[in-house]
């Protein structure tokens, strides 16, 4: 965890304070309906080492195919939660007509909604996620390139210290997002020492004791829901295990969201 060596020690958490009022979101996002089925596929395997938990890397066996778009994939989720509505009545159509529809959601704000008038329709499907299973080679072909998991505008905000009240501040922003606003993105990083580098899309939050638990689409495991958590005590975001990493300590800022948190 990248801390600011001016932070106070642990201290027991403050109750929420209250948070300016906005708008509550048209409808809720669900994982079964709102993600991509298809992964953001690694370029390495990871293999925890038995004497220290450390995670190693080692080239895949089997060339990855579509990589490095974690960004892009938690952008685009937010994108079609934001400016694209289905319509499984209508018939499917043909290829030219979907990938210019993909291009038209995914040329439009991560950030702000389509009024209704202007939303996408897209036909033949209830959902993002069965669009994405029947339409996958579209979907990579254009939601976005590699690069643009790179060039997002908030990543600068990693070089600076991460310290624990930044993260309190962090922590009451998420949990009012995923209340009132469409579905946060959020940069998991360490810095310097860069061990994950990672885009999660938050969309549900529950708190017991010292932990708040985000429930979160994570691009890397599109078969189901991961989780984020945040300690309250020790004011700071905590990933668990998975294939790619090892689980500990991350800083946390929201992407997508005006000035970096």
């Amino acid at each position: 965890m990248v801390t600011s060596p001016n932070d106070p020690p642990p201290r027991a958490a403050a109750p929420d304070r209250a948070l300016p009022h906005r708008p509550i979101t048209r409808r809720q996002f669900r994982f079964e309906r709102d993600t991509l089925t298809f992964a953001n596929e690694l370029v390495w395997e990871y293999q925890a080492d038995p004497r220290n938990g450390e995670m190693r890397p080692r080239r895949n066996e089997r060339p990855p195919e579509y990589t490095h778009r974690c960004f892009v994939m938690a952008r685009s989720v937010r994108q079609f939660y934001l400016h694209a509505r289905f319509d499984p009545d209508q018939p499917v159509v043909d290829a030219p007509t979907y990938r210019a529809l993909i291009r038209t959601v995914v040329r439009r704000s991560p950030r702000f909604p389509s009024p209704d008038r202007e939303q996408v329709v897209v036909p033949g499907y209830d959902s993002l996620r069965a669009f994405s299973h029947a339409q996958t080679p579209l979907l990579k072909a254009e939601c976005g390139p590699p690069w643009q998991s790179y060039f997002v505008w908030s990543h600068w905000r990693m070089v600076f210290p991460i310290g624990r009240r930044h993260q309190e501040r962090v922590a009451r922003r998420l949990v009012e997002a995923v209340r009132t606003r469409p579905p946060p993105v959020v940069h998991l990083f360490r810095f310097p020492r860069i061990t994950i580098n990672h885009a999660l899309v938050l969309f549900g939050a529950t708190g017991s004791g010292q932990e708040t638990r985000f429930d979160a689409y994570d691009p890397n495991i599109p078969a189901r829901p991961v989780a984020l958590q945040y300690d309250r005590i020790r004011r700071m975001f905590i990933f668990p295990a998975t294939h790619y990493w090892g689980g500990g300590g991350v800083s946390v800022t929201e992407a997508y969201a005006g000035w970096p948190y």
